[in-house]
């Protein structure tokens, strides 16, 4: 059964997220007008929805976590229960973290005894799951990561094709930005990039800055997104420096940012630590830093924080500003488990991050998921 968002709050409220005298049924996703709102954007982070590269991980997560969790689940299932955080969304902006196509479909990027090596291909049926998400949402792919080319070029352009065969516009295979139509006319385009050269390559500040200005100069809303930082449960805080991972250079989270925002982006959505991390105003623009693991069926740790995943929506005004900013906290159980989360957890922890990383420019989060500043602009 699908869980209201408005009862998953109330759920929550009982669980003292909320402040007093607040009830259930006044926490929805949005209080703007749809006549006058703008253009309303959803993100989530990193969305893997099974892989058919190799089903052995299985056995071992089914002893880990005392269930029996398939091979090839429907995609569409794994996605349902996020549909009430995206239910007043025009657009909305996902990564997919792996590429797609039917077994034979390109080849591994892994050698048959490789033990450091990930490689995931999610069946076909993912792309037209990732199309039907919102029934009525524009939505739009992020292929800019390191996952995406797992099948090899081939397989790359095959994950491409299929995402736009069933609707899913597709972004980060090139430096041009996407253009998105909603269905009211309005437009936002949307910008991929990744810390690799074979991607738009976040690392290159000067080549970030030229891409995104030809972007802003045509299309005046434009969200800019990257696979960007370390991974795993020590990457949680963000630092105006390079970082590594696997002694890989994985560029600098914030100098990207506030480089995309200076060119002319009114919002960037960052992912890749699969953890959650605070985010900054940066003037009129929105940073968030990563916004975790949305829902991961493949041989990934679900364990604390690495559970805990969010989905962002901001409302896009005629210059591409972000208002009206809400998350809604999302937990991952298990490989392929989401659901949106009573506790608000996620809330908590990018409210917290944001104010220890940016004490000047953070976000700050309430218990119902609006997103503020922490300080007003002077």
């Amino acid at each position: 059964m699908q869980m209201d968002i408005r009862l998953a709050f109330g759920l929550g409220c009982m669980l003292l997220i909320c402040p007093a005298g607040t009830r259930a049924q006044e926490i929805v996703p949005s209080t703007s007008d749809p006549a006058s709102r703008g253009v309303r954007v959803c993100a989530g982070g990193d969305v893997l929805l099974g892989t058919n590269f190799d089903t052995t991980w299985t056995a071992v997560a089914n002893r880990r976590y005392g269930v029996q969790i398939p091979a090839l689940p429907d995609p569409a299932s794994i996605l349902e229960p996020l549909r009430p955080t995206v239910e007043d969304a025009d657009i909305v902006l996902l990564n997919v973290e792996g590429a797609i196509g039917a077994p034979g479909t390109g080849s591994t990027k892994c050698g048959p005894h490789s033990t450091r090596c990930f490689a995931f291909r999610q069946p076909p049926s993912a792309a037209t799951a990732i199309a039907a998400m919102s029934g009525h949402a524009r939505m739009i792919g992020n292929i800019a990561n390191n996952h995406s080319r797992d099948a090899g070029e081939r397989g790359f352009r095959t994950t491409a094709r299929l995402l736009r065969e069933a609707g899913v516009a597709v972004t980060g295979a090139d430096t041009i930005a996407t253009p998105v139509v909603t269905a009211n006319g309005d437009t936002v385009a949307f910008l991929g990039f990744h810390t690799s050269d074979d991607t738009p390559d976040a690392r290159k500040l000067s080549a970030v800055r030229r891409h995104v200005r030809r972007a802003a100069a045509r299309w005046p809303r434009l969200v800019v997104t990257a696979h960007i930082g370390g991974e795993g449960p020590g990457a949680q805080r963000t630092r105006d420096q390079v970082e590594l991972f696997l002694e890989m250079n994985r560029g600098n989270p914030v100098a990207f940012a506030r480089t995309a925002i200076a060119a002319g982006a009114g919002w960037v959505v960052a992912h890749g630590p699969h953890v959650l991390r605070g985010a900054e105003w940066i003037g009129d623009g929105l940073a968030f830093y990563s916004m975790g693991n949305l829902v991961t069926h493949g041989p990934f740790r679900n364990d604390e924080p690495m559970n805990r995943g969010a989905v962002a929506c901001a409302t896009l005004d005629d210059r591409g500003r972000p208002g009206d900013v809400r998350l809604f906290p999302t937990l991952q159980r298990y490989p392929g488990s989401v659901s949106i989360d009573p506790s608000g957890r996620a809330l908590q922890l990018i409210d917290s991050l944001s104010k220890l990383d940016f004490p000047r420019t953070g976000v700050t989060v309430d218990s119902m998921g609006a997103v503020k500043r922490l300080r007003p602009l002077r």
